[in-house]
């Protein structure tokens, strides 16, 4: 006997669900063969939550199912392992050549049109001091070359584009922010920015010189170190350029203020989808891009966001980065958005089984393998 499956059976698509049957996404089967980029078109389904959704109603399909015997006994049809291994190959090749093709498609479409005020972009960037010592890249392949790669700050997705929207501060510095507004889609640019413009001018009152008994105890009756790193009670952060004369000479100065920075700039890539947007929100707050895409976030008809935590995260203090998350969907997509609720669900943990359904179930396990070795003897 074959059983029938229903969207209710593929893992993980809660409220979800009820958008897909709206969309005529009523079976697993036009789930599994439904487009990644259809799919991000819905409401509150965003490119991960889509790959996850397909992904499982896919595996739902290939999971083993009961066929009948001439003799009317059931079997388990059980793909071999190889079978299943070149499939997901396979699939995984299917992918990543539908995503190069979307690229493609997407750089034809924008190349050489002029981005627009207000246009969510990922800027890729090489910046260097006037020494010409490189100190930012948007890319591992960059990094190397510069040598300055770290395998710990890839994994936090340290060497990546620039999450921007064109013509808002607080993105990125004032002469950069200046400079995109006039450039255009995968246009290639270089551009000196003067300190005034880039991380300042260099501020004598930002020079402080303390005593070094007074030192220690502001820095638990530890010594100064010279390029030791510091914070004040104020909550300025400096550094320690010189001991001398018993005084400590502390620089609250950025390191690379009096500066002009080079840079070398390239607008990669334009994001327009409501989730990829949330998505990059997140990433820019320090959460990770794999981490981002747990999230699953929810728009409903009065403009309120629901935003529900993944359980990775639930007993983490995660305060500050909620607040900042939600003012920045407020200020940045406050057309669409109005209120942000977060969710967290903490589900019942089962309650240990007593010593006496402990004994029933061993009594139970140990009936059940008996019955099996029966059947196996008479067959």
């Amino acid at each position: 006997m074959v059983f029938s499956m229903s969207l209710e059976d593929v893992k993980g698509l809660g409220k979800k669900k009820d958008v897909l049957i709206e969309a005529g996404i009523d079976s697993v089967e036009k789930l599994a063969n439904s487009s990644v980029e259809d799919l991000t078109k819905l409401k509150g389904i965003g490119k991960a939550t889509a790959e996850k959704f397909v992904n499982n109603a896919k595996e739902l399909l290939s999971e083993p199912k009961e066929t009948t015997l001439e003799s009317g006994d059931s079997a388990v049809e059980q793909p071999s392992e190889d079978v299943e291994k070149a499939k997901k190959k396979e699939e995984e090749a299917k992918k990543e050549k539908e995503e190069a093709k979307k690229l493609e498609e997407k750089k034809t479409k924008l190349e050489g049109k002029k981005v627009e005020e207000g246009d969510f972009v990922l800027l890729k960037l090489t910046a260097r001091t006037q020494k010409g010592k490189i100190f930012r890249v948007s890319s591992e392949e960059d990094a190397k070359k510069a040598g300055m790669y770290e395998e710990e700050k890839a994994q936090q997705g340290y060497y990546t584009p620039e999450f921007v929207i064109i013509g808002k501060p607080g993105f990125l510095n004032e002469g950069l922010t200046e400079t995109i507004k006039d450039m255009s889609y995968f246009q290639k640019k270089s551009v000196k920015i003067p300190p005034t413009k880039a991380f300042g001018k260099r501020d004598p009152q930002k020079i402080e010189r303390i005593g070094i008994a007074k030192f220690r105890k502001l820095n638990d009756g530890k010594n100064p170190e010279y390029g030791q790193d510091f914070t004040n009670k104020k909550g300025q952060r400096g550094v320690i350029t010189n001991i001398v004369s018993g005084k400590v000479i502390l620089d609250y100065n950025h390191p690379l203020a009096g500066q002009s920075i080079d840079y070398n700039l390239e607008i990669v890539d334009k994001i327009e989808s409501f989730n990829e947007k949330i998505d990059y929100f997140m990433i820019s707050k320090g959460i990770p891009k794999e981490t981002a895409s747990e999230f699953i976030v929810n728009l409903l008809k009065d403009k309120t966001l629901e935003i529900t935590v993944p359980k990775m995260l639930l007993f983490q203090n995660l305060t500050y980065l909620k607040f900042g998350l939600a003012m920045d969907l407020q200020t940045h997509m406050g057309d669409e958005i109005e209120d942000v609720k977060f969710i967290e669900v903490y589900e019942k943990m089962p309650a240990p089984p007593t010593a006496a359904e402990s004994v029933m179930q061993k009594i139970e396990e140990y009936n059940k393998e008996q019955e099996q070795d029966s059947e196996e003897k008479e067959t």
